[in-house]
Protein backbone atom coordinates (compact mmCIF):
# COMPACT_ATOMS: atom_id res chain seq x y z
CA UNK A 1 0.00 0.00 0.00
CA UNK A 2 2.78 2.76 0.93
CA UNK A 3 4.39 1.72 -2.34
CA UNK A 4 1.63 1.60 -4.56
CA UNK A 5 2.59 4.83 -6.49
CA UNK A 6 6.03 2.56 -7.44
CA UNK A 7 4.58 -0.33 -8.52
CA UNK A 8 4.77 -0.70 -12.45
CA UNK A 9 2.40 -0.93 -15.15
CA UNK A 10 3.91 -4.11 -16.27
CA UNK A 11 2.42 -7.98 -16.55
CA UNK A 12 -1.47 -6.72 -17.66
CA UNK A 13 -0.85 -3.40 -15.84
CA UNK A 14 -0.95 -4.83 -12.44
CA UNK A 15 0.15 -1.25 -10.71
CA UNK A 16 -3.47 0.74 -12.18
CA UNK A 17 -5.04 -2.56 -11.28
CA UNK A 18 -3.79 -2.42 -7.48
CA UNK A 19 -4.03 1.35 -7.64
CA UNK A 20 -7.97 1.00 -8.87
CA UNK A 21 -8.85 -0.97 -5.87
CA UNK A 22 -6.16 0.36 -2.93
CA UNK A 23 -8.83 1.31 -0.38
CA UNK A 24 -9.88 -2.45 -0.32
CA UNK A 25 -6.64 -2.97 0.82
CA UNK A 26 -7.09 -2.53 3.88
CA UNK A 27 -9.41 -5.66 4.31
CA UNK A 28 -6.07 -7.42 4.52
CA UNK A 29 -6.00 -6.18 7.75
CA UNK A 30 -8.63 -7.64 10.05
CA UNK A 31 -7.97 -10.73 7.87
CA UNK A 32 -4.41 -10.88 9.67
CA UNK A 33 -5.59 -10.44 12.80
CA UNK A 34 -7.72 -13.22 12.73
CA UNK A 35 -4.90 -15.28 11.56
CA UNK A 36 -2.88 -13.78 14.59
CA UNK A 37 -6.06 -14.82 17.14
CA UNK A 38 -5.85 -18.06 15.62
CA UNK A 39 -2.05 -18.67 16.05
CA UNK A 40 -2.31 -17.40 19.55
CA UNK A 41 0.77 -15.12 18.41
CA UNK A 42 1.75 -11.57 20.36
CA UNK A 43 3.83 -10.81 17.74
CA UNK A 44 1.86 -11.20 14.92
CA UNK A 45 -1.05 -9.23 15.92
CA UNK A 46 1.62 -6.07 16.58
CA UNK A 47 3.05 -7.05 13.27
CA UNK A 48 -0.42 -5.96 11.82
CA UNK A 49 -0.27 -2.76 13.15
CA UNK A 50 2.31 -1.67 10.55
CA UNK A 51 -0.77 -2.32 7.60
CA UNK A 52 -3.12 -0.49 9.34
CA UNK A 53 -1.20 2.51 10.73
CA UNK A 54 -0.37 2.34 7.01
CA UNK A 55 -3.99 2.59 5.49
CA UNK A 56 -4.94 4.70 8.03
CA UNK A 57 -2.34 7.38 7.08
CA UNK A 58 -3.53 6.86 3.87
CA UNK A 59 -7.18 6.96 3.94
CA UNK A 60 -7.75 8.43 7.18
CA UNK A 61 -8.17 12.02 6.35
CA UNK A 62 -10.55 10.68 3.15
CA UNK A 63 -13.00 9.14 6.34
CA UNK A 64 -13.44 12.69 7.66
CA UNK A 65 -16.46 14.85 6.82
CA UNK A 66 -14.83 18.25 5.15
CA UNK A 67 -17.62 19.14 3.58
CA UNK A 68 -18.99 22.58 4.21
CA UNK A 69 -20.62 25.54 3.05
CA UNK A 70 -20.06 28.45 1.29
CA UNK A 71 -20.04 27.40 -2.15
CA UNK A 72 -21.93 29.44 -5.37
CA UNK A 73 -21.29 27.49 -8.22
CA UNK A 74 -22.58 24.02 -8.62
CA UNK A 75 -21.63 21.14 -10.89
CA UNK A 76 -23.01 17.67 -11.88
CA UNK A 77 -21.20 14.91 -13.51
CA UNK A 78 -23.34 11.49 -15.04
CA UNK A 79 -22.71 9.11 -17.20
CA UNK A 80 -26.38 8.55 -17.57
CA UNK A 81 -25.69 4.67 -19.39
CA UNK A 82 -26.90 4.74 -23.16
CA UNK A 83 -28.52 1.63 -22.07
CA UNK A 84 -30.49 3.78 -19.50
CA UNK A 85 -33.98 2.65 -19.24
CA UNK A 86 -36.01 5.63 -18.32
CA UNK A 87 -33.72 9.05 -18.90
CA UNK A 88 -36.93 11.21 -18.47
CA UNK A 89 -36.64 10.03 -14.89
CA UNK A 90 -32.95 10.35 -15.18
CA UNK A 91 -32.95 13.74 -16.27
CA UNK A 92 -35.53 14.92 -13.99
CA UNK A 93 -33.64 14.07 -10.62
CA UNK A 94 -30.45 15.52 -12.35
CA UNK A 95 -32.37 18.88 -12.58
CA UNK A 96 -33.84 18.56 -9.19
CA UNK A 97 -30.27 19.06 -7.90
CA UNK A 98 -30.37 22.72 -8.39
CA UNK A 99 -26.63 21.95 -10.21
CA UNK A 100 -25.72 25.69 -12.68
CA UNK A 101 -23.75 23.13 -14.68
CA UNK A 102 -24.54 19.67 -15.78
CA UNK A 103 -22.06 17.06 -17.64
CA UNK A 104 -23.40 14.16 -19.04
CA UNK A 105 -21.69 11.11 -20.96
CA UNK A 106 -22.55 8.11 -22.75
CA UNK A 107 -25.69 10.23 -24.38
CA UNK A 108 -27.41 8.14 -26.83
CA UNK A 109 -29.18 9.30 -30.01
CA UNK A 110 -32.21 7.65 -28.68
CA UNK A 111 -32.41 9.31 -25.64
CA UNK A 112 -30.67 12.64 -26.39
CA UNK A 113 -34.40 14.81 -27.33
CA UNK A 114 -35.64 13.14 -23.87
CA UNK A 115 -32.96 15.29 -21.95
CA UNK A 116 -33.31 17.92 -24.14
CA UNK A 117 -36.80 18.16 -23.52
CA UNK A 118 -37.08 17.47 -20.40
CA UNK A 119 -33.67 19.52 -19.16
CA UNK A 120 -35.15 22.62 -21.07
CA UNK A 121 -37.00 24.58 -18.54
CA UNK A 122 -34.41 24.64 -16.27
CA UNK A 123 -31.13 24.68 -18.47
CA UNK A 124 -31.70 26.61 -21.33
CA UNK A 125 -27.92 26.41 -22.72
CA UNK A 126 -26.78 23.59 -23.50
CA UNK A 127 -23.72 22.38 -25.78
CA UNK A 128 -24.88 20.20 -29.04
CA UNK A 129 -21.84 17.49 -29.18
CA UNK A 130 -22.69 13.99 -29.39
CA UNK A 131 -22.37 11.51 -26.92
CA UNK A 132 -21.21 13.76 -24.00
CA UNK A 133 -22.81 17.57 -23.03
CA UNK A 134 -23.07 20.21 -21.28
CA UNK A 135 -26.15 21.86 -19.94
CA UNK A 136 -26.16 24.56 -18.09
CA UNK A 137 -28.36 27.46 -16.41
CA UNK A 138 -25.52 30.16 -17.49
CA UNK A 139 -24.37 31.09 -21.15
CA UNK A 140 -22.18 28.87 -22.78
CA UNK A 141 -19.35 30.37 -25.11
CA UNK A 142 -16.32 28.52 -26.98
CA UNK A 143 -18.10 24.85 -27.26
CA UNK A 144 -16.01 23.03 -29.22
CA UNK A 145 -15.43 18.81 -29.08
CA UNK A 146 -11.54 18.43 -27.52
CA UNK A 147 -10.28 15.29 -29.01
CA UNK A 148 -9.07 12.95 -26.60
CA UNK A 149 -10.30 9.78 -29.61
CA UNK A 150 -10.79 9.53 -32.81
CA UNK A 151 -14.98 10.01 -32.06
CA UNK A 152 -16.37 13.06 -29.80
CA UNK A 153 -15.95 12.10 -26.21
CA UNK A 154 -15.08 15.55 -24.50
CA UNK A 155 -16.29 18.57 -24.76
CA UNK A 156 -15.14 22.31 -23.14
CA UNK A 157 -17.02 25.57 -22.91
CA UNK A 158 -16.86 28.89 -21.23
CA UNK A 159 -19.20 28.99 -18.63
CA UNK A 160 -20.42 32.87 -18.10
CA UNK A 161 -21.55 32.79 -14.52
CA UNK A 162 -21.92 35.97 -12.49
CA UNK A 163 -18.91 35.33 -10.65
CA UNK A 164 -17.13 35.61 -14.17
CA UNK A 165 -15.88 33.11 -16.60
CA UNK A 166 -15.25 29.55 -16.07
CA UNK A 167 -13.69 26.75 -18.22
CA UNK A 168 -15.59 23.56 -18.09
CA UNK A 169 -14.52 20.04 -19.86
CA UNK A 170 -16.82 17.22 -19.55
CA UNK A 171 -14.65 13.72 -20.51
CA UNK A 172 -15.33 10.41 -20.91
CA UNK A 173 -12.16 8.54 -21.50
CA UNK A 174 -11.99 4.78 -22.96
CA UNK A 175 -13.26 2.33 -20.83
CA UNK A 176 -11.49 -0.41 -19.36
CA UNK A 177 -11.60 -4.18 -19.24
CA UNK A 178 -9.86 -7.38 -17.43
CA UNK A 179 -9.23 -9.98 -19.30
CA UNK A 180 -7.42 -13.27 -18.57
CA UNK A 181 -5.16 -12.31 -21.92
CA UNK A 182 -4.70 -9.31 -21.29
CA UNK A 183 -4.95 -7.93 -18.16
CA UNK A 184 -6.31 -4.39 -16.96
CA UNK A 185 -6.13 -3.00 -20.54
CA UNK A 186 -5.95 0.89 -20.43
CA UNK A 187 -3.93 1.86 -23.45
CA UNK A 188 -6.66 3.88 -24.92
CA UNK A 189 -7.43 5.50 -21.82
CA UNK A 190 -4.23 6.65 -20.79
CA UNK A 191 -4.21 8.22 -24.27
CA UNK A 192 -7.15 9.94 -23.75
CA UNK A 193 -6.15 10.72 -20.77
CA UNK A 194 -2.49 12.49 -21.94
CA UNK A 195 -4.55 14.25 -24.73
CA UNK A 196 -6.80 15.47 -22.26
CA UNK A 197 -4.25 17.06 -20.08
CA UNK A 198 -2.64 18.87 -22.98
CA UNK A 199 -5.92 20.64 -24.04
CA UNK A 200 -5.99 21.53 -19.91
CA UNK A 201 -2.79 22.39 -19.51
CA UNK A 202 -3.18 24.84 -22.73
CA UNK A 203 -6.71 26.06 -20.93
CA UNK A 204 -6.30 30.16 -21.08
CA UNK A 205 -8.66 30.79 -18.45
CA UNK A 206 -7.39 30.91 -14.74
CA UNK A 207 -10.86 29.28 -13.60
CA UNK A 208 -11.24 25.30 -14.69
CA UNK A 209 -13.01 22.50 -13.98
CA UNK A 210 -12.46 18.67 -15.32
CA UNK A 211 -15.46 16.53 -14.75
CA UNK A 212 -16.70 13.31 -16.14
CA UNK A 213 -16.44 9.13 -15.92
CA UNK A 214 -12.58 8.87 -16.30
CA UNK A 215 -12.53 4.83 -15.70
CA UNK A 216 -9.91 5.02 -13.20
CA UNK A 217 -9.67 6.45 -9.72
CA UNK A 218 -7.08 9.41 -9.10
CA UNK A 219 -4.94 6.69 -6.89
CA UNK A 220 -4.29 5.36 -10.56
CA UNK A 221 -1.11 6.65 -11.22
CA UNK A 222 -1.49 6.74 -15.31
CA UNK A 223 -3.74 9.13 -14.51
CA UNK A 224 -1.48 11.53 -13.15
CA UNK A 225 -1.43 13.85 -16.59
CA UNK A 226 -4.49 14.95 -15.50
CA UNK A 227 -5.16 14.13 -12.06
CA UNK A 228 -1.90 15.87 -10.76
CA UNK A 229 -2.27 19.62 -12.19
CA UNK A 230 -5.98 19.28 -10.84
CA UNK A 231 -7.23 19.49 -7.03
CA UNK A 232 -10.19 16.46 -6.20
CA UNK A 233 -13.42 18.04 -5.08
CA UNK A 234 -14.14 14.92 -3.53
CA UNK A 235 -10.68 14.58 -1.65
CA UNK A 236 -10.99 18.49 -0.97
CA UNK A 237 -13.87 18.62 0.22
CA UNK A 238 -16.03 15.33 0.63
CA UNK A 239 -17.24 13.09 2.95
CA UNK A 240 -15.53 9.32 2.48
CA UNK A 241 -14.43 7.95 -1.08
CA UNK A 242 -17.53 8.71 -2.44
CA UNK A 243 -17.61 5.72 -4.65
CA UNK A 244 -19.85 5.86 -7.89
CA UNK A 245 -19.65 2.28 -9.99
CA UNK A 246 -21.62 -0.13 -9.99
CA UNK A 247 -24.26 1.75 -8.73
CA UNK A 248 -25.79 -0.77 -7.31
CA UNK A 249 -23.10 -1.88 -4.79
CA UNK A 250 -20.17 1.27 -5.88
CA UNK A 251 -16.47 -0.47 -4.90
CA UNK A 252 -14.58 2.45 -6.77
CA UNK A 253 -14.79 5.77 -7.98
CA UNK A 254 -14.86 6.40 -11.48
CA UNK A 255 -16.59 9.75 -11.80
CA UNK A 256 -14.49 12.69 -11.02
CA UNK A 257 -14.98 16.18 -10.63
CA UNK A 258 -11.76 18.28 -10.56
CA UNK A 259 -10.80 21.97 -10.21
CA UNK A 260 -8.34 24.56 -10.70
CA UNK A 261 -8.28 27.73 -9.86
CA UNK A 262 -11.02 28.12 -7.08
CA UNK A 263 -11.48 25.85 -4.28
CA UNK A 264 -14.63 23.33 -3.62
CA UNK A 265 -16.19 22.95 -0.57
CA UNK A 266 -18.46 20.17 -0.53
CA UNK A 267 -18.54 17.05 -2.67
CA UNK A 268 -21.38 14.03 -2.62
CA UNK A 269 -22.82 11.32 -4.48
CA UNK A 270 -26.55 11.81 -5.60
CA UNK A 271 -29.13 8.51 -5.38
CA UNK A 272 -29.06 6.08 -7.83
CA UNK A 273 -30.66 6.79 -11.53
CA UNK A 274 -31.49 4.41 -13.84
CA UNK A 275 -27.45 4.52 -14.82
CA UNK A 276 -24.75 1.97 -13.92
CA UNK A 277 -22.91 5.04 -12.58
CA UNK A 278 -23.71 7.00 -9.32
CA UNK A 279 -24.30 10.60 -10.47
CA UNK A 280 -21.45 12.89 -8.61
CA UNK A 281 -21.63 16.25 -7.68
CA UNK A 282 -19.50 19.60 -6.37
CA UNK A 283 -19.78 23.36 -4.68
CA UNK A 284 -17.41 25.27 -5.89
CA UNK A 285 -16.29 28.68 -4.69
CA UNK A 286 -15.62 30.92 -7.59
Amino acid sequence: MALSAWIPNVAGNLGSLFQTFLPWAGLGVPVLLVAAAVRRSRLAAVAVLAPAVVWVCLFGGTLSDKRSGGGNFTVVSHNVDEENPDPARTARALAASGADVLALEEMSSKATPVYERELAAGYPHHSDTLGVRLWSKYPLNGVEAVPIMPWTRAVRATVDTPGGPVAVYAAHLASVRVTPDAGFTTARRNDAARKLAAAVRAEPLARVVVMGDFNGTTQDSALDPVTSHLSSAQREAGAGFGFTWPAAFPVVRIDQILVKGMSATSSWTLPATGSDHLPVAASLRL
